[in-house]
């Protein structure tokens, strides 16, 4: 190795810029918040992942609002902003593939995209995120990125330069079969949930890789934290669950909370008068009503709508799961005792979650039924910047333990938002009930199968419960004492800042590294 390597590598098939659909949700948002963060450092850090020409997924609704999923072709503004910095072979299914190594810089950050070029069975495989056309090609996909990103740090960095080799997600666990580099690697688990976990028969690595596991079929996640020598999870209580899912490798692991990156997410005026020390409730009061106001010109491009600074504003808006409880705020909606407030309700599904779609037709079926509901059915980076701003309150509801860490609640707090959250992820060290949000539930340790065990139904419909009756505080709360819910958003603001400052999470990744923040 170098006498001093400095660079950070972290591999990941999910990355969000804030241009180009080469993302499907939080992780992908979270290694984006990183690399701006890491330029804005100074930090000599490389993100690698794919180039997917057709993006994740975008939908039409037919005539019954059921959706129909289609590609999401990148934009120019991506394409554009794109470098070709080398091209190389790696070899594929006994075959070679020629890869072009694209990237967009931004200070001492570099985002490296790989893209095979040949042949036509390669590029299939890298056409769409998280969408394959059979467990092959996912294998495939993923062996691709490993070899396609060792390949791309020795041609392009040189593997004595290389300080840290972050892998994120299980997905990027093929990487230490393909190099051996010890004590270089660390696997970050970002779910406690089984898609986080896949497994790949046997006979697949034999064929690729040829090494012959124990195991079939494999975990990815096994292998991933078998050969890094650190394991790290996004929360306190993720850490906790996962003792309980991999109990043979908490000996090396340990955790570091999400953060977000400030200059991304967090309006420049609140932040400027946060920075000064002079932000109050009426300054926050004015401000919020500008949010609105731009949050207005968003939501009438979906339906003809009215908001004032008097009509109570909500959010649900995420990744469309059955774990994130959509099914909260649509019953909560069509029981019909808030309708003088403003539901957003935003977020698409993955094409083969059928739970997802399901509920992607409710709440289109909600926007069309109800005047004082509107469906961004298109939610992206870009829409989530306005609505996490303008809205009063964000509506958090994961079913607890399901939720490695969750920013969406952090990226609404420092504008001033308050979240109405179930006890789970980051939640639980970051919201005080009453003070800076709300909470409801239970703070359950064990990763219940939310849809077999019959638990999941009960702790369902007393969480339900709980939700509306705090739901309705807060209603209350807003209608009669403005001057304490404001007061509330802007608790959020002054405790929240400090600790989900993304240069935080990188001081704890990178700390010797990370000198000075800020």
């Amino acid at each position: 190795m170098g006498d001093d390597p400095s660079v950070i590598v972290s591999i990941t098939p999910d990355l969000a810029l804030d241009r180009g659909y080469t993302y499907a949700g939080g992780l992908g948002v979270l290694e984006g918040d990183k690399f701006y963060g890491a330029a804005r450092l100074g930090l000599n850090y490389y993100v690698i992942t794919l180039l997917y020409r057709n993006g994740y997924v975008d939908y039409d609704f037919d005539e019954n609002d059921n959706p129909v999923p289609k590609p999401q072709p990148q934009p120019r503004s991506l394409l554009d902003e794109l470098r070709l910095t080398d091209t190389f072979i790696v070899k594929l299914r006994g075959e070679d593939v020629e890869v072009n190594a694209w990237e967009y810089r931004l200070g001492t950050a570099h985002a490296v995209f790989l893209e095979p070029r040949g042949p036509d069975w390669a590029l299939k495989l890298v056409d769409r995120i998280y969408i394959e056309g059979s467990v092959e090609e996912k294998f495939l996909k993923y062996v691709f990125l490993a070899r396609g990103a060792v390949e791309f740090v020795r041609r392009n960095i040189g593997l004595e330069n290389v300080r840290y080799i972050d892998l994120q997600e299980a997905y990027a666990a093929m990487v230490p079969i393909i190099l051996k580099i010890p004590g270089r690697y660390r696997l970050i688990i970002h779910t406690p949930g089984p898609w986080g976990h896949p497994s790949f028969p046997n006979r697949l690595f034999e064929e690729e890789t040829g090494y012959r596991f124990i195991e079939d079929p494999v975990v990815l996640t096994s292998i991933g934290a078998a050969m890094a020598w650190e394991v790290i999870m996004v929360s306190s209580k993720h850490y906790d669950i996962m003792r309980k899912v991999i109990p043979h490798f908490m000996d090396k692991a340990r955790f570091i909370t999400n953060g977000i990156d400030l200059d991304r997410w967090m309006d420049p005026e609140i932040r400027m008068l946060y920075e000064r020390g002079s932000l109050t409730t009426n300054g926050l009061r004015l401000i919020k009503s500008r949010l609105k106001n731009e949050l207005l010109g968003l939501v009438r491009s979906y339906k003809p709508i009215e908001l004032n600074d008097n009509t109570l504003v909500v959010a649900w808006i995420r990744r469309m799961t059955l774990y994130k409880r959509p099914h909260f705020v649509a019953k909560l909606i069509e029981e019909g005792e808030f309708n003088d407030v403003v539901f957003i309700l935003g977020g698409k599904s993955h094409p083969m979650d059928k739970d997802g779609l399901v509920y992607m037709k409710k709440f289109r079926e909600l926007h069309r039924k109800f005047k004082n509901v509107v469906y961004v059915h298109d939610y992206d980076v870009i829409k989530a910047k306005t609505i996490l701003k303008g809205v009063d309150t964000l509506l958090f509801t994961p079913f607890p333990g399901w939720e490695a860490s969750g920013t969406s609640f952090m990226k609404a707090a420092v504008n001033g938002v308050p979240s109405v959250a179930s006890r789970d992820g980051a939640v639980v060290e970051l919201v005080i009930d009453g003070v800076n949000g709300w909470l409801f539930g239970s703070d359950i340790r064990d990763l219940i199968d939310f849809v077999s065990d019959p638990r999941g139904k009960e702790i369902d419909e007393k969480e339900y419960d709980e939700f509306k009756a705090k739901f309705a505080q807060v209603y209350d709360l807003y209608n009669s004492d403005k001057e304490r819910f404001y007061l509330i958003g802007l608790s959020a603001i002054l405790t929240f800042v400090p600790r989900v400052d993304i240069r935080r999470v990188l001081r704890e990744y990178y700390p010797d590294l990370v000198r000075s923040v800020g």
